[in-house]
């Protein structure tokens, strides 16, 4: 698995990949992601296998100063062929990462009904603090909001 930042050039293929995963929930377009790419406080990371074929991306932003960060998961997908082999892992790995050199805490939402997604996010340490309802649109299904802690909270625990 090769990882590295996604560029214009990948956007095409991140919007193909989110409206096959999230046909339901409004999937964001290549559009929207060229923009989100653009942005100075994103980072946008793609898996591919050996071939150059796209794997699966994540996506953080950091809100707020340098000095004092929060960080918002913005989007995570990992093709449906390419489940379960740890892409969504690595991936998490590289959005942790990014969120811990900047000793910030993270937040994300998640589908009430994604048990996959919520585990993996508890392995990294999040925790659930409340429900959106009707978050997504148009399905109208629930999200929770989950919470992890920043770096040095996470080591005074």
């Amino acid at each position: 698995m090769i990882l590295r930042e996604l560029t214009a050039d990948d956007a095409t293929c991140v919007a193909d990949i989110e409206a096959r995963l999230f046909s339901e929930d409004n999937p964001w377009s290549r559009e929207v992601f060229l923009t989100e790419f653009a942005h100075p406080h994103t980072f946008y990371v793609g898996a591919f296998d050996d071939e150059e074929i796209m794997m699966g991306y994540g996506g953080i932003a950091m809100l707020g100063p340098k000095t004092d960060p929060e960080f918002e998961i913005h989007t995570i997908g990992v093709d449906t062929q390419f489940q379960r082999r740890g892409v969504g892992r690595a991936l998490m790995d590289q959005l942790t990462h990014a969120a811990d050199l900047y000793d910030g805490p993270m937040f994300l939402e998640v589908r009430t009904d994604n048990d996959p997604a919520i585990a993996l996010y508890e392995s990294y340490g999040f925790v659930q603090l409340g429900i959106r309802k009707n978050y997504y649109k148009p399905s109208g299904k629930d999200a929770y909001t989950m919470k992890r802690d920043s770096r040095s909270e996470r080591t005074k625990q």
